[in-house]
């Protein structure tokens, strides 16, 4: 399988303002002018973006609801416009929603399909940066007792789930290391410890002599949950927030529910590191244009060095 190269322009809007929130004051600026909390990686650096990006319910709501997609993807454009992360692991993106992301990134090629296999379904998908970037090899599974069967579910989830990963060569480095995308069931404790053991075994099977960084929604607050205790607790990776020389932003939820973000709220969406170095900083991202916000959940950022 080859990655997907898709260069559709989105039909939108243009953004006319945006408002940032970091370490907790507002500020308001021009989209031209907004600050990136991270911006491009510099050097040896890589700028990791995790992003569960809501999926497209236009057929269920209005003009004016923030969960509308037609006036949320310029938002979302406007945010990885500022941001240009390295890596970028998304979750929830149906296939229509893709060019929003790729008018935003367009020297990033994609890795991943739809979890019910093809472009149906949402995605759980890599964007690297192929400036940069070479793929040595990737694959996708399904996080169930029978991972190569599309749209397999066994573990008391009614939704499919699934886990994305590549192994990618680094140009100004020389380096390899792999990267996975997942996002686990919002339902099912049973399925996200499941899948969390499916990720530990993929990092310490064959890919367990490299670096890695995995994004995700994992339906599951950092520190308490059993999904994070497989993942963090036991010393396989460990969480980038609390790696960080620098957090950037305060300790919000990231997933705010398109409302404002509260500081202590569950840290559900999370990059973890197995052996990837340094973590100069980390943040989680709240930006919004007039009062709007891009998804229902937050990106959260981490500036690393393998």
């Amino acid at each position: 399988m080859t990655t997907i190269d898709r260069r559709t322009l989105l039909a939108g809007g243009a953004v006319l303002g945006a408002v940032g929130l970091a370490a907790g004051t507002a500020t308001t600026a021009s989209a031209g002018q907004q600050q990136a909390l991270i911006g491009p990686a510099a050097g040896e650096r890589l700028h990791v973006m995790s992003f569960n990006i809501r999926l497209d319910r236009s057929s269920s709501t209005q003009p004016g609801d923030p969960d509308h997609w037609p006036e949320r993807a310029p938002i979302l454009t406007s945010l990885l416009k500022l941001e240009q992360p390295s890596l970028l692991g998304i979750q929830e993106g149906l296939y229509q929603q893709l060019p929003a992301i790729e008018e935003a990134l367009p020297h990033h090629k994609l890795i991943g399909y739809g979890r019910q296999g093809g472009s149906n379904d949402e995605y759980s998908g890599i964007y690297y940066d192929a400036r940069r970037f070479d793929v040595v090899g990737w694959d996708q599974f399904w996080l169930s007792d029978t991972p190569k069967l599309i749209g397999s579910a066994t573990w008391g989830n009614t939704v499919t789930r699934i886990v994305t990963w590549a192994r990618l060569h680094d140009r100004r480095t020389g380096k390899d290391f792999v990267h996975v995308d997942t996002h686990f069931d919002h339902q099912s404790e049973n399925a996200r410890i499941h899948s969390a053991q499916a990720i530990v075994d993929l990092v310490d099977g064959d890919l367990a002599d490299l670096p890695t960084i995995v994004t995700g929604d994992f339906n599951s607050p950092a520190d308490t949950s059993g999904a994070y205790q497989t993942l963090v607790g036991s010393g396989v990776l460990k969480d980038s927030w609390k790696e960080a020389a620098k957090q950037l932003t305060p300790a919000w939820g990231t997933f705010p529910g398109y409302k404002d973000p509260v500081v202590g709220n569950d840290r559900i969406d999370w990059i973890l590191l197995r052996d990837a170095g340094t973590v100069q900083k980390a943040a989680i991202n709240m930006y919004r244009v007039d009062g709007r916000y891009p998804s229902d959940h937050a990106p959260v950022q981490a500036l690393i060095t393998l």
